[in-house]
């Protein structure tokens, strides 16, 4: 089965010599994939390379098998929040989600409405977005990013802000859509904690290098949380380093 993502040998340095180093991972329909790191170990880098927005130093990004340099085909069918969602202070909601609307030429006219549903700010829809908590405007993020029915959504820290009943609340969205819909995830965070409960796979990102890619019960396997399946790596990284 042809991927959706498949990156070979990415790097993306930048001009003070942080980014990313010899990344090659691929990702199959309907899985959640966790890109685990501190911050600042290219968690960032990677999804700006995927989605355009730098352009890498070397190496291959291909979505639904097309070279994601070619944007517009590639990228169609792809939806993200990377960072801080930028929003209008006086527009609402619902107004911000119209105007997405029309890059979209097929979106069904009740859309808008069930998207603020899924995301839980329906209550909010008419409410200026200068007025959300930062918690809203990340959901408000979701929402521009699941607008359009993408087949596979890049989420950097997508519950950062969030308190708890929420942050379950955006877990919950990724789970089921994953598994009822199929969609494919690429999700970064630096808690292992929120990995481990929403991942099917990780991805351990440290100072610009992979250092592992497995399944999450492989990870699990041998350690007994994602935290010290993480630190398990951190050291056998610093221990094969010769001083």
């Amino acid at each position: 089965m042809e991927p959706v993502l498949s990156l070979n040998h990415l790097t993306k340095l930048y001009r003070n010599g942080r980014g990313v180093r010899n990344i090659s991972f691929s990702v199959q329909r309907g899985q959640i994939v966790g890109l685990l790191g501190p911050n600042g170990s290219g968690k960032t880098t990677i999804m700006k390379a995927i989605t355009g927005l730098v352009t890498p130093t070397e190496g291959t990004i291909s979505l639904f098998g097309e070279n994601a340099l070619h944007r517009e085909a590639a990228l169609k069918k792809v939806g993200s929040l990377i960072e801080q969602p930028a929003l209008f202070e006086n527009l609402s909601a619902r107004d911000h989600l119209r105007m997405a609307a029309r890059y979209y030429s097929d979106l069904k006219k009740d859309r808008i409405d069930q998207v603020l549903e899924l995301v839980g700010l329906f209550p909010y829809r008419n409410e200026r977005c200068g007025r959300f908590s930062l918690g809203m405007k990340q959901r408000m993020g979701l929402a521009l990013a699941l607008l359009s029915q993408p087949e596979l959504l890049i989420l950097d820290e997508p519950t950062n802000a969030l308190d708890i009943e929420a942050t379950v609340e955006i877990r919950t969205i990724i789970m089921r859509l994953a598994q009822e819909q199929n969609v494919t995830f690429l999700v970064a965070s630096h808690l292992a904690s929120e990995i481990e409960k929403m991942c099917s796979h990780v991805l351990v990102l440290y100072n610009g290098e992979m250092l592992s890619f497995d399944t999450k019960e492989e990870a699990l396997r041998l350690n007994p949380s994602m935290e010290d399946f993480f630190l398990a790596k951190v050291r056998d990284k610093k221990g094969s380093v010769v001083l």
